[in-house]
């Protein structure tokens, strides 16, 4: 138990007791908020898309609702593995009726974040984990309390082997129960009234157009390719990780250089997205260091994603990248290195 002397400090401010006042109203009002069918890990991350509660009160709800309200079993680990095929998780624990389960990740970009393992529509935050990196996972029924612990450790045992994709035997006592995953209704989008527009026409002269200044010309466009899911963890959201695989016989200094201008590039178009670069597992941050461990050689994959609010032009990112990887990465070196490519 805290000592009053260092308890109630923070309250001895305006805003730190403001704060604190905001916190348990907020606590409280999820804990009205969320029914015996509802999940809170998605009701917090919908919460937190409408900014109706900040990032940082997240772990302290959860702990608060699912361990000291509703007594929910917590087993916390640093996965040794992650699933290759993460949408196996919401087809597998879909069915566990006996157990509510909420996962708790700690990104380490994004920090704490939660979500719930039988929505499928979180197979793209799973499929985002990364090997030794901690998960805390809680299992429990908001009605029954520690009365179904049993089951709740069953359930968590069972889901780090599926996380870990590890061979395991699913108790036949999860398969039964009240907690099912019921999808939200998502409303439709309000059309917005149609204006008419006042601007007309106007013909340019030819002679005009050949006085036009031209821009930086952008290498030819390659095919297209599927954007990778946008997921939300909150306050921002994360795309999945998309993968580029090496065709150079080396990914040299030249690669590296290409890589930077087309962050650069797309960093101009969109400064409040930041780009993440991973290889091996480990998130890359000084990209130069790819070239310099000489590791990084024809058939490896290296894997990017995108952090921010309305995350655009992935499709086009993941093309530059593996043209940057290949031998043809000249086509971005035009210029001196401070030229900044019209790419997007």
């Amino acid at each position: 138990m805290n000592k009053s002397s260092n308890f109630y400090v923070r309250l001895a401010t305006k805003d730190g007791f403001n704060t604190s006042v905001r916190h348990i109203t907020r606590t409280l009002d999820l804990l009205d908020s969320c029914g015996a069918h509802d999940n809170i890990a998605d009701e917090i991350n919908m919460l937190l898309a409408e900014k109706e509660i900040e990032a940082e009160e997240v772990q302290s709800v959860v702990n608060m609702l699912l361990v000291e309200k509703w007594g929910y079993t917590v087993v916390s680990k640093n996965i040794s593995a992650v699933i290759a095929k993460a949408s196996l998780v919401a087809d597998i624990t879909a069915r566990w009726k006996a157990v509510d389960i909420v996962i708790g990740y700690y990104h380490p970009d994004l920090g704490f974040i939660v979500l719930n393992p039988k929505n499928p529509d979180n197979a793209g935050i799973i499929a985002g984990f990364r090997k030794n990196e901690l998960v805390v996972l809680y299992a429990g029924d908001k009605a029954k309390g520690t009365a179904v612990a049993d089951k709740a450790r069953a359930a968590l045992s069972a889901l780090v082997d599926i996380l870990e994709e590890k061979n395991t035997q699913i108790p036949a006592t999860l398969l039964n129960g009240a907690n099912v995953f019921v999808p939200r209704v998502k409303p439709a989008p309000k059309k917005a009234p149609r204006v008419k527009s006042a601007v007309r026409a106007v013909r340019v002269p030819a002679a005009a157009v050949q006085a036009m200044p031209v821009a930086v010309q952008a290498p030819a466009p390659l095919p297209t390719a599927a954007p990778a899911p946008v997921i939300s963890t909150g306050p921002s959201k994360m795309s999945g990780m998309v993968s580029v695989v090496v065709s150079n016989e080396l990914f040299h200094n030249g690669n590296v250089e290409a890589w930077k201008r087309i962050i650069r590039s797309y960093n101009a178009k969109y400064p409040n997205l930041q780009v993440f670069i991973y290889y091996d597992g480990e998130r890359i941050v000084d990209i130069n260091t790819l070239f310099k461990w000489g590791k990084v050689k024809h058939g490896n994959v290296i894997q990017f994603s995108v952090a921010g609010e309305n995350i655009q032009d992935l499709a086009k990112l993941s093309r530059y990248f593996r043209q940057g990887a290949s031998s043809s990465f000249e086509a971005f070196l035009h210029g001196s290195p401070d030229t900044v490519m019209t790419l997007f």
